[in-house]
């Protein structure tokens, strides 16, 4: 396997500096040559939209090689997504079923019981999962839902899973407390570029979300931050997204591509599909400029055929989110999901239990392992 990965990583240009040959023989710069493994926070526009404009295959191998270098490529990490608190959420973002601005038949339910959420968790690391994510519909929580949420974060942890949690915006004060409960992840998308954003949400701002992003890492939780395609946004959308993701100040150790999920009664019910070669064009390009990151499939993936799902995998997604249900919306059934891992060779990422010699027990942590 290193033999092949280190005969993959020199095929692969690494530098903006190479050169390549014309048809005519003319040796000039390879402006297209910019795919790097090295973790950079310097991305320019131009720069991942050359990615982005490569022919399909050698986009799709440079990923490859580029994820081969830092995972393996015949695993994929495992995530199921419970919503803890549904409906009611004061926001417009218009993709979502769970505003109450739109009328799309959603039953509110208030935030559950602890032990409810415990007894999901355990049905999901029985069937395979490693992280458990919680989301509530909230435009932030308040101060009094903190101990419900420290008992929930509590409880899942005891079962051995990772755990997530996206609830909006947060205070300091609210990120510290999630984060000493024990919190690992944090989910908060961008969902777009700064520059369509606001024909998506205007309840908040592009800053609010950076500002909670800042947040959760000054707390000291890992970030699930990503966005959703398919929004009627253009090419330079996708550009600005990733380019936002890639040069924040840390990357994302998780990055969430979502398909949007049309729902009757949102804005966006109507949207036209986006072409499934340009959602594997986006996650290429994701892996390529946060080569740490776990890029997964998220939402979306009940309309994705088995050769899309394939497709993105082989583009360098590694994590996706299963069960049958995101928060409001169908996914595809587990048992189909490693009927296609089985065909295709690929295993559950397996995470490490086993205490470390000199700190605390602590989950697999892919970026972790490689600097060891």
């Amino acid at each position: 396997m290193q033999i092949l990965t280190e005969s993959l990583a020199m095929t692969v240009p690494l530098s903006s500096e190479l050169t390549s040959q014309t048809t005519s023989g003319e040796s000039r710069p390879a402006e297209n040559d910019i795919a790097s493994a090295t973790v950079r926070h310097d991305w320019q526009r131009d720069q991942i939209a050359a990615l982005f404009a490569l022919p399909f295959s050698d986009l799709v191998f440079r990923a490859q090689s580029i994820h081969r270098q830092h995972f393996d490529p015949n695993e994929v990490q495992i995530s199921t997504l419970l919503s803890i608190k549904t409906g009611a959420c004061p926001e417009d973002c218009a993709y979502c079923p769970q505003s109450t601005r739109f009328d799309t038949g959603l039953s509110v339910e208030a935030l559950m019981e602890v032990d409810a959420v415990v007894e999901q968790a355990q049905a999901a690391r029985d069937a395979g999962a490693t992280r458990f994510c919680m989301g509530a519909a909230w435009r932030s929580p308040k101060d009094r839902d903190l101990p419900v949420l420290t008992s929930m974060i509590e409880g899942v942890k005891e079962l051995g899973l990772e755990t997530c949690m996206t609830l909006g915006m947060l205070t300091d004060s609210q990120a510290i407390t999630l984060a000493d409960a024990g919190l690992d992840y944090y989910n908060h998308n961008l969902d777009t570029s700064p520059e369509y954003y606001r024909d998506i949400i205007t309840t908040r701002t592009y800053e609010d979300r950076l500002n909670t992003l800042e947040q959760v890492r000054a707390a000291g939780m890992k970030v699930c931050s990503g966005g959703i395609v398919g929004m009627g946004e253009n090419a330079a959308d996708r550009v600005g997204l990733l380019q936002q993701l890639a040069n924040l100040p840390e990357h994302p150790e998780s990055v969430p591509i979502n398909m949007l999920v049309r729902v009757e009664g949102t804005p966006l019910a109507k949207e036209r599909d986006l072409d499934p070669f340009e959602f594997v064009r986006t996650i290429a390009v994701a892996r390529i400029v946060m080569p740490l990151s776990h890029v997964r499939l998220s939402a979306g993936r009940e309309d994705m055929n088995e050769q899309t799902q394939s497709l993105a995998f082989l583009a360098g997604a590694n994590s996706i989110f299963y069960g049958e249900k995101l928060l409001t919306t169908a996914n595809p059934k587990a048992n189909s999901d490693l009927a296609l891992f089985a065909r295709l060779g690929i295993n559950p990422e397996e995470r490490e239990t086993a205490a470390p010699e000199f700190s605390d027990p602590r989950f697999y942590d892919a970026n972790a392992s490689m600097q060891a």
